[in-house]
């Protein structure tokens, strides 16, 4: 079955700055596709290319197996709900479900019947006659949403749409949105800069950079075999580490840094020409004894300072060559050793084969 969207070579400049260079991604039937990436990346630009407030400078765009690339938003099958929600004040629950029905001249019976099962879609029961003013931040985020699916869209369009909810009541609406998707089996295209969201929410992530498709891979590839420097910044490998050489040996591969020592990787999934070996803090084993096992993956540091983060401590530990490596412990974890850690003092920092991941 073809994919209900689909992005071939689009391109989009403002004047003399490139926003998009190149990008081609698909987005499936029922898929929750998430456009990732920090401010200025392009994520918005998509998507308004997606729904035809923008036009590409070039390239095609495919709904449906349709060439919709210059057809003006009202001829496209898709809704778009904005951060800002955009309800009506003036305008209570329904009338502003029923709002793009109306401008479509929809029966009123066909219209009530709409606004009838998606309010119970939505657990708006009871809010009806309510306006925008009178709704808690989480039900506007409801009427926004119906909104837009009453209008019966092959892609709803959704950006940053959870970014002006606190923490409790925006991890609440991320339930809430994926649990909707998955029972209309509706594709959505959702843009946002939060790493832990896209990872909870998506089939599918593409992180953009500079207007660029960096990566397009389900969450846990993104997060655990991020595949160049800054994708493993953005998704929080702390440690990157310069490499000089890497040789295959086997299943692993073996390798050296550029500031000295040497490593071993598992190296599946595998990039061309790894440049540098990315670490998380958590991967890290802090030792004030040398390993008495013999390992490619240790080297010989010294503690800088801690910072107490409640469940954990962050270490920053300087190594012989002079690299700062920053290593997390839990409390549970440096108990169960016994070992104290203190400014200072000489350690040993040793990670398994399986936790380095090599980068481009």
């Amino acid at each position: 079955m073809a994919p209900i969207l689909e992005f071939h070579s689009v391109t989009k400049a403002f004047k003399t700055q490139s926003v998009l260079q190149d990008i081609e991604f698909r987005v499936e039937r029922g898929e929750f596709f998430t456009l990732l990436g920090p401010s200025g990346s392009g994520k918005t630009t998509l998507l308004r290319l997606a729904a035809g407030f923008e036009q590409p400078d070039s390239g095609v765009i495919f709904l449906d197996g349709i060439n919709v690339t210059q057809l003006p938003p009202n001829k496209r099958r898709v809704n778009t709900v904005f951060q800002s929600y955009a309800l009506f004040p003036h305008l209570d629950v329904s009338e502003n479900i029923a709002f793009g029905l109306k401008n479509l001249k929809v029966p009123k019976s066909t219209i009530r019947s709409r606004i009838s099962a998606i309010v119970d879609l939505v657990r708006l029961n009871g809010h009806e006659a309510r306006f925008p003013h009178q709704l808690s931040g989480g039900q506007q985020q409801r009427v926004a949403l119906a909104r837009a699916l009453v209008m019966e869209p092959l892609v709803l369009l959704l950006d940053e749409p959870l970014g002006a909810l606190d923490q409790a009541l925006r991890q609440e609406m991320q339930l809430e949105l994926k649990s909707l998707q998955k029972r209309l089996d509706l594709s959505f295209v959702f843009v946002t800069h939060d790493q832990q969201e896209a990872l909870s929410l998506s089939d599918r992530v593409m992180l953009l950079h500079h207007g660029r498709a960096e990566q397009v891979s389900p969450p846990e590839e993104l997060y655990h075999f991020p595949r160049s420097k800054f994708a493993a910044e953005f998704m929080g490998v702390e440690n990157l580490l310069a490499i000089r050489t890497v040789c295959r040996n086997g299943e692993a591969i073996d390798g050296e840094l550029e500031e000295g020592g040497r490593f071993s990787a598992a190296g599946k999934p595998s990039v061309e020409s790894p440049r540098f070996l990315g670490l998380r803090s958590s991967e890290i084993s802090l030792l004030k004894i040398e390993p008495q096992k013999r390992s490619t993956n240790v080297v010989r540091g010294r503690v800088c300072h801690g910072r107490y983060l409640g469940d954990e401590m962050l270490w920053t530990v300087q190594t012989e060559t002079g690299q700062l490596w920053k290593v997390s412990q839990t409390a549970s974890r440096t108990a169960e050793r016994g070992e104290t850690v203190a400014d200072g003092d000489e350690v040993f920092l040793e990670w398994n084969l399986d936790s380095g991941v090599l980068v481009s």
